[in-house]
């Protein structure tokens, strides 16, 4: 049985302690620097953005889970400095944190996990993390409000902190699913195999590092990679499951229960940085049906999710299908162009290709000058399919991003 209740220490997964420290990296003075300190070394399963310019802790963090057969100690979570396209200093000052924690809690640097969320092109202080981390290590805790706080220092736009959690039975056993993310703009993940997401999901299932991963990416698949704000692709995008054995639950493969409940943190964490994304006025669904295949179902979402044509539309409320079937047209799915419909919510808009006799004008601005509304393409070419979920562009993303770093 699948609990989402997020208000009580029962849901953090036994094995873990958390603690979130200023480390002096964002100008505001918030906290800006959060640990996740296994007990004991944990299984891992991670996956990474596919932009080819990647950021010095993902090149690490590759190599550690590499050299350690997916095991590791801790992870570490700067905010305020992405430590990307910082050259040879970059590498530096990861291992550099990554040698400091090591040294605390008596484990090999290839067992920690760094991360960095920030300004791309700046030189990360590595100095100020390390100072402040005998101060934090010696406050961790496993309970609910140290778990929140990690989460609220790794922020950077966002306005919220974003946790999902989740309860299940294994063998007479209770498991536990505890994650938090951030993620606000610069969010188009493409998370291989296969401003910034990062994504730290918790179990205390025991789990091998291989069957995590084969737990890992289905899930990622149907979440994470079917989300966009703006199309943009960050160099740190990081997805890592971590799992403790400390309730005694053996997960091996194919455990269906443990699965769902995975698929539905991961989904709830997507759900909300799209709902919390830079500016945004509208949350849009877009249900794809129809399609010669997923795949071609897949490049119709995004070819809609990438316009700016159709996310201004969308901003005014204005119900201008006409983008949307020119999205369609360009996105190089298999299509018959007097074959497709589509409609909002369940007001029918464009029929064969045209538009719908019924279509009402008024009726569809108000539909979608709501918050959270649907798009249905339905394209009539096969069995494909997929759930995509995007936002509006308003002027405010424009405040937001043309002067972040300065």
């Amino acid at each position: 049985m699948i609990d989402m209740s997020n208000a009580s220490q029962s849901v953090i997964p036994r094995g873990f302690r958390f603690g979130a420290a200023k480390a002096g990296l964002k100008k505001s003075g918030n906290t800006d620097f959060a640990l996740i300190v296994a007990d004991e070394p944990v299984s891992a399963a991670a996956a990474y953005t596919a932009n080819r310019v990647t950021a010095a802790p993902l090149i690490l963090d590759k190599q550690h889970l590499r050299a350690t057969g997916g095991k590791l100690r801790a992870v570490a979570i700067n905010a305020g400095n992405a430590n990307c396209a910082a050259g040879q200093a970059g590498l530096d000052a990861a291992r550099a944190t990554c040698e400091a924690i090591a040294q605390l809690f008596a484990c090999r640097p290839e067992e920690v996990f760094p991360s960095s969320t920030g300004v791309i092109g700046v030189p990360l202080p590595a100095e100020k993390i390390i100072a402040a981390l005998p101060g934090l290590a010696a406050h961790l805790s496993a309970d609910f409000d140290h778990f929140q706080q990690a989460a609220q220092a790794i922020m950077t736009t966002d306005t919220v902190e974003k946790t999902a959690f989740a309860r299940l039975e294994v063998d007479g056993k209770e498991v536990r699913i505890a994650a938090f993310c951030k993620g606000a703009g610069m969010i188009h993940p493409q998370l291989i195999p296969h401003a910034t997401m990062l994504v730290y999901i918790l179990t205390d299932a025991a789990v091998e590092p291989a069957i995590l991963d084969g737990y890992l990416q289905p899930a990622i698949e149907v979440s994470f990679n079917r989300i966009s704000v703006d199309g943009d692709t960050s160099t740190n995008d990081t997805v890592l499951l971590l799992a403790s054995g400390a309730s005694g639950a053996v997960v091996g493969a194919e455990n269906a229960a443990f699965a769902d409940a995975l698929t539905q943190v991961c989904a709830s964490l997507a759900r909300q940085v799209v709902a919390d994304g830079e500016g945004i006025t509208h949350v849009v669904e877009l249900r794809i049906e129809g399609a010669a295949s997923d795949g071609d179902a897949l490049k119709v979402a995004k070819a809609i999710a990438h316009s700016p044509l159709v996310k201004t539309a969308w901003a005014g409320g204005d119900p201008n299908w006409g983008r949307l079937a020119a999205a369609i047209g360009y996105s190089g799915a298999q299509i018959d162009p007097d074959r497709f419909d589509i409609r909002f919510g369940e007001l029918a808009i464009c029929r064969d290709g045209g538009r719908a006799p019924e279509f009402d004008e008024a009726a569809a601005h108000d539909y979608i000058a709501q918050r959270e509304f649907s798009v249905t393409i339905e394209l009539h070419q096969g069995a494909g399919s997929c759930l995509f979920w995007t936002t509006d562009l308003t002027h405010e993303y424009v405040s937001i991003n043309a002067d972040y770093s300065t």
